[in-house]
């Protein structure tokens, strides 16, 4: 059996954590498996080089980030084998490059293009454990890059895809998918199973515990993923095409603070306006969420519309570019709001989901700014300072015994 092991950075933290995800891995082996092992860089590593980077030039080109960032995750591979080695284990820590981990040149948020798989599958043959510094890879350039967030959870999701692996487990803090955060929500039960499209919509929409990249490459591959946590040695929770457990109506409430809406006020009312406003934010790579257009009168109209706050300046400098904005009466960016969210196939199919949900804000005299629906999820927008009593009153109201 080919098991390919991820642990994030909280897993891999210190030597005493380091030792811990070694015997982790070592049980593994000595049970008979082929393992790779994904590791992220250790605790706040990440952080502190950006802050190292910020000291030297505020302004670094994101090549040359690249180069930096991924020391991190080279750091833990080599250590995790250091610990492997000292317990008799054969291991070798390898990087990006040394696997044929290809992407495109988008640096800073690259994408998967391939991966070769020679290196890899010799490594295995000599019954090596592989350790994979997640994270990385190269463009055609041979110049280094990085995947963006989450991107260790990507890199481990990709090698069990090529490889064809049998499990690809993402080892984290906490022991699986929640129906919320257990961290901030009271009675937050764990799933023992949840299929990727509900997971997906978990992950894009804010639940920390697996990227949303990661889980769609798991669903177009249709690699077996488990949640577990690297701290207890207990079942996590499954990920996979269809979850065999009793259908819930909702599986999760989750919440994202890392939102900003962008209010463009008294913008002409003509053909194709908000085709140039949106064409500008994809070319620049900007994600839009949520969109309100109001009703034109008197020749002008307002757009409303959601973006990830970390990138409000690279969307209003986008947003420059499009003709007769200027016209605007006055385009207002606000990161003080959370998009809170509720997911569960199972709802399509029950009327009166949305009224109780918005029951449950009411209840809490919490305003709702936003809204947006699909067939697995309701969205609303609402103010920050109201998200912790909101995500807490949304989950009471549906998983309340």
């Amino acid at each position: 059996m080919l098991i390919v092991q991820k642990f994030g950075g909280s897993s891999v933290a210190n030597a005493e954590r380091v030792k811990n995800v070694a015997g982790r891995v070592a049980d593994a082996y000595r049970a008979g498996h082929d393992v790779v092992v994904v590791v992220s860089a250790q605790g706040d590593t990440t952080d502190e080089l950006i802050e190292k980077a910020a000291e030297v030039n505020p302004r670094a080109s994101k090549r040359e980030l690249d180069m930096l960032l991924t020391a991190g995750e080279q750091m833990s591979a080599a250590l995790l084998a250091m610990a492997l080695k000292a317990m008799g284990l054969p291991s070798v820590s390898l990087l990006g490059w040394q696997i044929g981990l290809k992407t495109d040149s988008n640096h800073g948020n690259a994408r998967i293009k391939s991966i070769d798989t020679e290196r890899l599958t010799f490594e295995l043959s000599k019954r090596n454990i592989v350790i994979l510094a997640g994270f990385q890879g190269v463009n055609k350039f041979e110049d280094i890059t990085t995947l963006g967030r989450g991107g260790s959870d990507t890199t481990a999701v990709a090698v069990a895809a090529v490889l064809r692996a049998d499990l690809c487990q993402i080892f984290t803090d906490v022991d699986g998918v929640y129906t919320a955060d257990p961290r901030i929500v009271k009675g937050a039960k764990k799933l023992e199973e949840i299929t990727y499209d509900e997971m997906l919509e978990l992950a894009t929409l804010g639940a920390q515990v697996l990227h949303n990249r990661s889980v769609e490459m798991a669903k177009k591959y249709n690699v077996d993923l488990e949640v577990c946590s690297s701290l207890e040695r207990k079942p996590g929770t499954k990920v996979r095409e269809v979850a065999g457990m009793e259908k819930m109506l909702i599986r999760g409430v989750a919440r994202d603070n890392n939102v900003a809406r962008v209010t463009i006020i008294g913008i002409p009312d003509v053909p194709g306006m908000a085709y140039k406003l949106f064409a500008v934010l994809s070319a620049a790579k900007i994600n839009v969420d949520i969109i309100l257009q109001s009703i034109g009168r008197d020749g002008s109209k307002d757009i409303v519309f959601t973006i990830s706050a970390d990138q409000k300046e690279e969307a209003m400098a986008a947003l420059k570019r499009v003709e007769m904005i200027e016209k605007a009466k006055d385009v207002l960016v606000d990161t003080d709001v959370t998009k809170l969210s509720i997911v569960g196939a199972g709802m399509e199919s029950h009327p009166g989901v949305a009224s109780k949900m918005f029951e449950a804000l009411f209840d809490q005299n919490i305003n709702i700014q936003m809204i947006a629906t699909s067939e697995i999820k309701i969205s609303v927008l609402i103010d920050k300072k109201d998200s912790d009593r909101a995500v807490q009153a949304v989950h009471d109201i549906f998983f309340t015994d």
